[in-house]
């Protein structure tokens, strides 16, 4: 099945956040929101889109931190979990939930602060389109993350049921140059694979993850991160 179409399925949205955010997950979401958090605030009143949102786990967390938000989704099923999360938060009121194609957005030009896209480019058929339009409602900045080709991910990536585009440090310096973005930073992480946390419980993943983190500080296990946070900005 193909990722979009996986992603759309009802049994999918349903036992998403449960299957990859709890147990050992739980340190894999925390540690996405952070890098966001790090890379877009200040967030009072800046208005940003996300692209592929989901069940809203990044969107409700913009809004509560004082963004204005819109979370758009080809998933219907999806947003109808994010919808449900923004009332739990009480910040529904702060956010809309859009569906529609990130190949397609239904914005002007220069229409966001910032755009986000997670959990995104490993699903992206077309990821220079993608990236062009992105760029093209943006008006200051795209924060986005990849998968990267030469990780432990690599091994099992051929069984993962949605699929997965894996890419190499200079795969992504290329799309950015095309699409007129100037790197402001990056980060790597997860030397040990997504699966290897969500397996077990925080007990047993946070000494794991610990030591994990210390390994990725040294330079040489760069090109060995599972994942990749890209923070760019518009020439």
């Amino acid at each position: 099945m193909k990722g979009q179409e996986w992603y759309q399925a009802d049994d999918v949205a349903e036992e998403y956040d449960d299957k990859r955010f709890s147990q050992g997950g739980e340190l894999i979401d925390q540690r996405e929101k952070e890098a966001v958090l790090e890379a877009i605030a200040p967030l009072e009143d800046k208005d940003v889109l996300e692209i592929a949102c989901g069940t809203g786990r990044f969107t409700v967390m913009l809004a509560a931190h004082g963004a204005n938000v819109v979370g758009l989704d080809i998933s219907a099923a999806m947003l109808q979990h994010g919808r449900q999360k923004a009332k739990r938060a009480d910040v529904a009121g702060e956010l809309d939930f859009l569906r529609g194609d990130a190949g397609r957005l239904p914005f002007p030009d220069d229409h966001f602060d910032t755009v986000v896209a997670m959990r995104f480019f490993h699903l992206a058929d077309d990821p220079e389109g993608f990236l062009q339009e992105m760029r093209r409602v943006s008006r200051d900045q795209i924060v986005f993350d990849t998968f990267n080709r030469f990780s432990s991910r690599s091994i099992y990536n051929w069984a993962l049921p949605m699929g997965s585009r894996l890419y190499s440090k200079s795969e992504v310096s290329v799309l950015l140059a095309k699409a007129g973005l100037t790197l402001e930073g990056v980060e790597d992480d997860f030397i040990v694979p997504y699966g290897f946390y969500r397996s077990m419980p925080n007990a047993l993943a946070a000494p794991i993850r610990r030591l994990d983190s210390l390994v990725g500080e040294l330079p040489v296990t760069d090109h060995l991160s599972s994942v990749s946070y890209w923070n760019t900005r518009i020439r």
